[in-house]
């Protein structure tokens, strides 16, 4: 099972990459109720351009592009007259929650940030079906999977990415490290290298997501069948406790955590990468969406990707949709949405921010980026998309995540022991799926 999803991601990341190196433009939303439109019509609507003196909302939680998206805002509303209200949540606060608590004050903001696959179904009764959109027809297949339902899109795939360890090649290089570590004992072989030589070789951080959701994943995504694995544990009828690829899992928890900085407990998202940026580490568990925070610091500075191994078996990156953008049918101004996310991914300025400034890795088959665009790190995860594994975090209920965060944030505080975080690991499931 494992050698053919290997397969299956090989294809997908073959497109990932052909995307990367095409020519044109990327996706946009529709919005409002189900339509009778033909597809040509709603393609004409959804670029024709929007009304003036309209602000429309946007409620993210990418905080690595924040200061970007604010100037990208501000060309829209030069080019078109709409003025794009951006209001971002993420990092350490529990964006899920914040949405939730936005809609409930009464505010519906026409563009937010959603997962997909559970996470979506909440807001099904305000996703838009953006499956006629012009730019839908030039997403890379698999992308569309996490927002699809019945056969329809409700989301535009904001980008792809990829995590695993970043690393420092220049501190490899003076440790004497001239081979990345691609199985767990290599792994641990590069840390006692870098330990003799004075440097620490992992950056870790606090984050509840960080660990909750990628290094959990690790073990979800090595399952034999993921997707069945996880409605088995919803169920009751599997455990994360006592399964043998979270045993095995728990060797590579420990090799990051026993490795890392002195002050792993109080360091935030945007310590880690600043501290890791300034070359205090060798390595972090982070993405190609650190990219742009890194440049911020040292943009000369020589990095690689490693894979996350849990065995002598060769580890891999781990590769998905980080998230969409919904379109609110609720809103005040849907199409307005609509037509801001078609230009977007179709036009010079938002193609130009989408790899140059966020550095994304575009969804799209049709949008050009290169090395130059995306950073080291985003080029790293094409290289290395042939043996990828998935994103599978969003298949558990709103909540689960939270619970895997606060679990791992005892672990990396040695107040629990392997069995315990295993044990908590389950609890935190049971306790979201029996509300």
């Amino acid at each position: 099972m494992k050698r053919k999803l290997a397969l299956i991601m090989a294809t997908v990341c073959t497109l990932i990459v052909a995307g990367c190196g095409n020519n044109s433009s990327n996706n946009a939303g529709n919005g409002g109720a189900a339509t009778n439109t033909p597809k040509e019509n709603a393609a004409v609507e959804a670029t024709a351009a929007p009304a003036k003196d309209v602000t429309i909302k946007m409620f993210q939680f990418k905080v690595e592009i924040a200061e970007q998206l604010n100037a990208l805002a501000e060309e829209y509303e030069k080019e078109t007259g709409v003025k794009v209200e951006v209001e971002t949540h993420g990092g350490g606060e529990d964006y899920g929650a914040l949405l939730k608590a936005e809609i409930a004050s009464g505010s519906e903001p026409e563009i937010f940030n959603n997962g997909g696959y559970t996470a979506l179904v909440p807001y099904m009764d305000r996703a838009t079906d953006l499956s006629d959109q012009p730019w839908a027809a030039n997403l890379i297949p698999t992308s569309k999977a996490p927002a699809t339902v019945d056969g329809k899109l409700y989301g535009m795939p904001m980008n792809v990415e990829g995590y695993g360890l970043i690393y420092n090649k220049d501190l490899f290089e003076q440790a004497g490290i001239t081979e990345e570590p691609k199985t767990l004992t290599q792994l641990k072989d590069t840390a006692a290298k870098l330990k003799a030589a004075g440097i620490t070789p992992f950056e870790a951080t606090n984050e509840w997501w960080s660990m909750g959701i990628h290094l959990v994943n690790v073990g979800l995504a090595h399952q034999p069948d993921p997707k069945q694995f996880i409605e088995d544990v919803k169920a009751g009828t599997q455990t994360i406790k006592g399964n043998a690829v979270f045993e095995q899992w728990l060797d590579l928890v420990d090799v990051i955590f026993d490795n890392a900085q002195d002050n792993k407990m109080t360091t935030d998202y945007a310590t880690q990468v600043a501290e890791f940026a300034s070359g205090k580490a060798a390595m972090m568990l982070q993405g190609n969406w650190t990219q742009g925070d890194i440049d911020k610091i040292d943009p000369a500075l020589n990095l690689g990707l490693l894979p996350l191994p849990i065995s002598d078996e060769e580890g891999t990156i781990l590769v998905g949709v980080p998230n969409n953008y919904i379109v609110n049918s609720k809103s005040a101004h849907p199409e307005e949405a609509k037509a801001f996310l078609n230009w977007l991914v179709t036009s010079e300025t938002g193609q130009k921010y989408l790899t140059k400034e966020f550095k994304f890795i575009p969804a799209e088959t049709n949008i050009a980026a290169d090395a130059a665009d995306i950073g080291q790190v985003a080029v790293a995860v094409q290289e290395k998309s042939a043996t990828a594994l998935g994103w599978n975090w969003d298949m558990f209920p709103d909540g689960v995540t939270q619970g895997f965060g606060a679990a791992m944030q005892e672990y990396l505080g040695e107040q629990i022991d392997r069995g315990q975080l295993l044990e908590k690991l389950d609890k935190a499931v049971q306790d979201i799926v029996k509300q």
